[in-house]
């Protein structure tokens, strides 16, 4: 009898004659294959649950930007450093050779930065031009030609234009030496110097070769009596630049990171293409590369003069890419793919032992890639937050000027110079290294209190003794604190909508040029009087509590009183600290609803004790179990947010800031305190984190904390560079009001260390924790918390410190002479000079 044929309904899969699919095996000892990395772009829901990644990529790849110098490395002692040249927005030809600084659109600007911003020459192409009728030449490249004579070093101008045509100009005189007209049929896009031979391309893939007749003296190229060698590469390069001896190409900007397909058959490719030409020899053979991975379009490239065998090139997307250069004839080898930003790196130049790389938001940041993962030594805004589109080093500025300078072009329409020795940066370091010389310290004691109070009032504060005891309690856990600062969260009910609105209508602030409210004084003794009720009661009662648990010879002064939307943060210091204090501000950042609405947000209080600053940060960040992100994007509002006090350039000079700030930032400061509701929560299941604290058993939490998993993982996290004493209590939210039971209602919510005091220090030694723990006053679904520190502050002698710096200046000058012996070696190597 024949087998049963199978039911209609189903249906039969596979095949019994097929074999089974082969196993993959690996035995002891072998390699294990590389690991599989989602593409770039990718998301999934994964993705969304994990704070970590982003667009399928880890987040901490991104380097360390939490201790960068945000102080523009001006060229000291120089007129570039004052020197803006006016660059037309839609060209950004530049060319600079020491003082001479050539700008190029449809006639080229030479201007001498130790004279003058007006141009010194005004070369007008047209007049020129009209033998060969054009009637509107307009410049596409430019770049100096090598001259054996060092008088002439840097004085002669290649100037190509989108007609196809070259012109050679005498920079000293302005006026054109020699021309080769229609020498490409189309734009000269690029014209880079190498040795003394120049090379030029054009948007079709012609290139052209001009390479001296011999060597020595006078063996220099001549424009008009060079016989050029014609090269072919690809056509419609975005990105080209000499690099190691080798001409490498890509589409460039907008291309995708699919460019041109699979070098080995058709096919989208993982990543852009990128090709290195042999471009001087007369085979002009090619190499095409592929990253490791998909990324961006190439934007950019570079060699970083400390690690001469690795090329950097950037690309959208914010990544740059690793390749090892062991000789001109190997075939480079991509090694590794790093995210260094969110947004695009549009443009990169290695300087010295750092690369530099511009933003789309006029930002230049400098990174130490020697450190894993790289760390952000310098950040600065370069062009008042428009794109930077080219950077460049300037070799001739080592023999003209005695510096070497770096000059960027941005949107704004300026070309700027910068010290790429990072002068100003290395002298500060150095005067750190010898603070203690100029400087004397003493202890400060600084108390923090924080706590949700869920609309409760002072009058609640009965009933146990953990409430009527509470502020007496706190203000008593440390001797004689010298700060005091109350930072409480929830004081008006944010479910009432009347009562937020007249917060919001009456709290009596101004706003900065950049939209952030700022309190009154800045150190106002009293809240508005237009305050709703509940502020004003908290305030009386934090300052009767004060007199009443401090001794009546050690008064207290309130230097801040604020209130945002359900925010209070009040600042009592000791009135015998009083005559040391200065450069006190406050100002609120709102982070609900996109940021129009205080419910969210922080209050952020600064002053100067002596020559130390301190920051106090009061916030409410965004709630919600799975709201990772939208507290990290508050968390760095709060952090990144500019200008956000008056600059103090006195304070500046006498030490009181750091990072190269003036104090218009909160991470300017020395000292930072962050307390208040942060809501990062526990991801686990609500009865095994019940059955822990109940244990006691704290540690088992820690791992699914979302803040402490942040901070471990999380390399882009703004928090990273605080720090956080051990977690002694249990979770502070959410308990029943007058209860110890956590939540009972029916949302059930996992209980979770909302509340937390974080801090940062220039100095770390110069913070110690006395204590953290909690209350267990019940009047709130919060139980408060504080920290307790003491703090070792310093008085700087300015004497002392101008005669010590007047010594890191010498030994700067030899410091740098070394380091400009290194680059000119360097840039001969490379045969850039």
């Amino acid at each position: 009898m024949p087998p049963p044929s199978p039911a209609p309904d189903r249906k039969v899969l596979g095949s019994s004659h097929l074999p089974p699919p082969p196993t993959r095996t690996i035995a002891l000892g072998d390699k294990l294959p590389p690991a599989r990395r989602p593409p770039s772009g990718s998301s999934s829901d994964e993705d969304e649950e994990d704070p970590a990644h982003k667009g399928g990529r880890p987040i901490d790849l991104l380097p360390d930007a939490s201790r960068s110098s945000r102080r523009p490395p001006i060229i000291a002692a120089s007129p570039l450093s004052q020197f803006k040249a006016p660059v037309p927005s839609q060209t950004s030809v530049v060319a600079v050779a020491g003082h001479c600084v050539a700008v190029g659109h449809h006639n080229v600007k030479i201007y001498d930065a130790s004279l003058s911003d007006l141009p010194r020459f005004t070369v007008e192409l047209k007049e020129v031009a009209t033998d060969w009728r054009v009637k509107d030449p307009k410049v596409m490249s430019m770049e100096f030609r090598h001259n054996s004579i060092d008088t002439e070093r840097g004085c002669f101008l290649w100037v190509g234009t989108k007609e196809g045509h070259l012109w050679e100009i005498d920079v000293r005189i302005g006026v054109i030496v020699s021309t080769k007209p229609a020498a490409h049929a189309h734009a000269v896009t690029h014209i880079f110097r190498h040795g003394r031979t120049m090379i030029t391309l054009d948007d079709s893939g012609k290139a052209l070769v001009f390479a001296p007749d011999h060597e020595g003296p006078g063996g220099d190229v001549r424009l008009s009596g060079t016989q050029p060698r014609v090269a072919r590469i690809a056509d419609k390069q975005g990105f080209a630049r000499m690099l190691g001896g080798l001409l490498w190409t890509s589409g460039g900007p907008g291309s995708g990171s699919g460019n041109g397909g699979h070098p080995n058959g058709p096919g989208p490719a993982r990543g852009p293409l990128v090709r290195a030409y042999d471009i001087l020899s007369s085979a002009c053979t090619a190499k095409t590369l592929l990253p490791l991975e998909t990324v961006g379009a190439v934007t950019s490239g570079t060699i970083l003069p400390s690690q001469p065998s690795t090329v950097y090139l950037g690309h959208e997307g914010g990544f740059i890419s690793l390749w090892t250069i062991a000789t001109s004839t190997s075939v480079p080898t991509c090694t590794e793919v790093i995210k260094v930003s969110a947004s695009d790196v549009l443009c990169l130049e290695g300087v010295n032992d750092r690369l530099w790389a511009g933003s789309r938001k006029g930002m230049i940041a400098a990174y130490d890639v020697v450190q894993r993962p790289w760390v952000v030594t310098n950040c600065w805004n370069a062009h008042n937050g428009l794109p930077v589109q080219r950077l460049g080093v300037d070799p001739w500025s080592m023999e003209k000027c005695g510096k070497l300078s770096v000059v960027s072009v941005g949107r704004d329409e300026l070309a700027k110079f910068w010290d790429g020795l990072l002068g100003v940066d290395w002298i500060d370091h150095e005067l750190l290294k010898r603070e203690t010389s100029f400087s004397t310290f003493r202890p400060l004691n600084v108390l923090i209190v924080s706590w949700n109070i869920d609309s409760a009032r002072p009058e609640t504060l009965i009933g146990t003794p953990d409430n009527i005891n509470f502020l007496e309690n706190t203000l008593r856990s440390v001797d004689s604190p010298d700060i005091i600062s109350f930072g409480f969260q929830e004081v008006i009910d944010l479910e009432n909508r009347k009562m937020a609105a007249k917060t919001v209508l009456l709290g009596g602030k101004g706003k900065n040029k950049n939209g952030v409210e700022v309190g009154g004084s800045g150190g106002a003794n009293v809240l508005s009087e237009k305050v709703t009720r509940a502020y004003k009661m908290w305030y009386d009662r934090l300052v009767y509590a004060v007199r009443l648990a401090m001794p009546p010879d050690c008064p207290y002064t309130v230097v801040h009183a604020e209130s945002l939307v359900g925010l209070l943060t009040c600042i009592f210091v000791k009135v015998s600290e009083r005559a040391f204090l200065s450069d006190a501000a406050v100002a609120s950042i709102k982070r609900g609803m996109g940021g129009r609405y205080g419910n969210k947000g922080g209050i952020i209080s600064r002053f100067v004790i002596q020559d130390s600053s301190f920051c106090f940060i009061n916030c409410h960040l965004a709630a919600g179990q799975h709201h990772v992100r939208t507290r990290n994007a508050d968390v760095a509002a709060i952090l990144d947010e500019s200008s956000i006090f008056p600059g103090s350039e006195a304070s500046m000079d006498a030490s009181a800031y750091t990072g190269g700030g003036d104090g218009s930032m909160v991470l300017d400061h020395e000292f930072v305190f962050l307390n208040g509701d942060m809501n990062y929560r526990i991801d686990a299941r609500r009865d095994a984190v019940v059955a822990a604290v109940h244990a006691g058993d704290y540690a088992q939490l820690f791992p699914h904390d979302q803040l402490l998993k942040e901070m471990r993982v999380n390399r882009g996290f703004r928090l990273r560079s605080f720090t956080e004493g051990p977690i002694t209590f249990a979770p502070t939210y959410k308990y029943d009001r007058r209860t110890s039971e956590y939540d009972s209602s029916e949302k059930k919510r996992i209980p979770a260390w909302c509340d937390r005091v974080l801090y940062r220090s220039r100095e770390p030694a110069r913070v110690n924790l006395l204590h953290y723990q909690r209350y267990e006053a019940n009047v709130s679904d919060h139980r408060p918390i504080s920290a307790a520190f003491r703090v070792t502050i310093k008085a700087v002698d300015q004497e002392k410190r101008a005669r010590i710096k007047e010594d890191v200046d010498e030994l700067w000058l030899v410091h740098q002479h070394e380091l400009l012996f290194a680059a000119r070696e360097f840039y001969v190597t490379q045969e850039i000079i």
